[in-house]
């Protein structure tokens, strides 16, 4: 039997951050631009991620936001692609390391550590695309995440988020598969109970005035070690959003 729902309505959303998956990532910082270490995955991940928001948002010129931006590989995606970033995360280390990276790659990039919900506090509306990849299953309330990013982007602006799909087949790929298996990430990486649907993903979008466009699967080929886009939504997937306009 599949675990409920990890979408709920939020409660206390200043603090909407699981300090033991902060740990996780603080420990693997220093690594995150290691395209071989345990963040390999995300560095396949990354152009096709881009390619998908560029292609339906075209970023160039756009104020965008990168919620959980972690080491900054897709702030600096979208910014050599012409978009004006802001990426956020309560990462300390991980952000020092996207501050240093950009620094050297001569890219400008704004960088705060802060939660979704406190840079919403301050920046309704502001931002033409918002982005929240890979991010939603490692935080305690993922509704108040979604909720923060309706709140930050600006009216007919576009949402991207990126999760794992709470399937049998995720659970064998991404959990056993990468983690005990291949050894692609390290163990306790993901928790599978916080894997979440499209269907509770869109219905969580909804809820908070975004409408759904396109939904579409991410898989990958161990041959060829790259992801592309696909029609199954079985493991990965990323679905874009945009704020309804008010009437």
């Amino acid at each position: 039997m599949m675990p409920k729902s990890t979408l709920h309505e939020p409660t206390d959303t200043s603090h909407n951050v699981d300090p033991s998956e902060i740990a996780k990532f603080e420990r693997a910082a220093s690594r995150w631009w290691d395209a071989n270490g345990e963040f390999k995955p995300l560095h396949q991940m990354n152009p096709v991620r881009a390619n998908f928001i560029d292609r339906l948002s075209h970023v160039a010129g756009k104020k965008t936001l990168d919620v959980g931006c972690g080491g900054g590989l897709l702030s600096e995606a979208l910014t050599h692609r012409g978009a004006e970033v802001t990426g956020i995360d309560m990462g300390k280390a991980p952000l020092e390391v996207a501050r240093m990276h950009a620094e050297q790659s001569g890219l400008t990039i704004n960088y705060h550590q802060t939660t979704a919900e406190e840079h919403a506090h301050n920046n309704a509306n502001t931002y033409d695309i918002v982005c929240s990849l890979e991010m939603l299953e490692h935080v305690p309330d993922p509704q108040s995440v979604i909720n923060a990013c309706a709140t930050l982007v600006k009216p007919g602006g576009s949402v991207f988020f990126s999760t794992l799909n709470r399937t049998p087949m995720a659970y064998l790929i991404a959990v056993l598969g990468a983690e005990y298996i291949a050894n692609l990430l390290p163990r306790g990486t993901h928790d599978y109970t916080k894997f979440i649907t499209p269907a509770e993903l869109s219905h969580a979008c909804r809820q908070t005035g975004l409408s759904v466009k396109k939904i579409t699967g991410l898989s990958y080929n161990p041959l060829t070690q790259k992801f592309k886009e696909a029609d199954t939504v079985a493991i990965n997937y990323i679905i874009h959003a945009v704020k309804q306009s008010p009437h």
